[in-house]
């Protein structure tokens, strides 16, 4: 699955007296949920707009980015009582912040809706294209797969990334590239935090037919079931009237 984080930000600036120019750190806490294994504490120093040196408690030490950031990082880490403290944030400064403030956001979710339809590939060694687009999900961590006969498919599969909608829902859209057999079924797999079993759509070849010929086919079937219905209205006309009692004698003409 594609990682999803929200993020904790602490923003503490401090002016050079030196040359005037702007020197800042970032204190920040990336997590996708409230356990500490899922969170990342990152302190970013910055000088004149360009980040120099960063810890990162996934790293576990300091990494210069720059001549004067990777020889203060060579020095920071020489120190591994200091190092030891640093990575002593992720728990002390993320954890109780992150429990505190965002609560509320990682226990919603909104379920995805799936639509599954046919396009010709541009250029490929299969004739068909299936598309399983996914719309409206919450939060963006989510894992789409194929299934033919019930079998997960890895080959002639693309995806894209997770996009944002911009009203907090994502999206996503997977391809899958192949060639079609008698009797298969195929079907897309989606696994999100807000399913409680994953969401399984099958494919309908019919559903691939274009526009003017599924009109034709209904228009087409409407006219079968009419001619049936009047024919079944005739043979019943017919029956009754074969079946009436004739007319008395003292009443038939001569």
């Amino acid at each position: 699955m594609a990682s999803s984080f929200l993020c904790l930000s602490l923003l503490f600036i401090s002016l050079s007296t030196a040359d005037g120019f702007m020197e800042y750190y970032v204190w920040r806490c990336d997590f996708n949920s409230t356990e500490l294994k899922d969170i990342e504490f990152i302190y970013s120093m910055y000088y004149n707009k360009i980040e120099y040196a960063r810890f990162s408690s996934s790293v576990g030490e300091f990494v210069g980015f720059t001549k004067y950031g990777v020889n203060n990082a060579d020095i920071w880490n020489s120190d591994k009582g200091q190092v030891a403290a640093w990575r002593a944030q992720k728990e002390t400064v993320c954890l109780q912040h992150i429990g505190n403030f965002y609560s509320n956001p990682l226990s919603k979710s909104a379920k995805p809706y799936v639509r599954l339809h046919s396009t010709k590939p541009l250029s490929s060694h299969h004739p068909a294209m299936l598309v399983c687009s996914v719309y409206d999900f919450y939060p963006s961590e989510i894992k789409v797969s194929w299934l033919r006969d019930g079998q997960e498919v890895s080959s002639d599969v693309t995806s894209t990334e997770e996009m944002a909608d911009g009203d907090w829902y994502y999206q996503t859209h997977s391809h899958l590239e192949y060639t079609p057999r008698s009797g298969e079924k195929i079907s897309c797999k989606v696994e999100h935090a807000s399913l409680e079993k994953p969401l399984i759509t099958d494919w309908d070849p019919s559903s691939s037919m274009p526009e003017s010929e599924r009109n034709k086919l209904a228009i087409g079937a409407s006219g079968l079931i009419l001619g049936l219905i009047l024919s079944l209205a005739g043979f019943i006309y017919y029956r009754r009237k074969g079946t009436q009692s004739p007319m008395p004698s003292s009443y038939m003409f001569v």
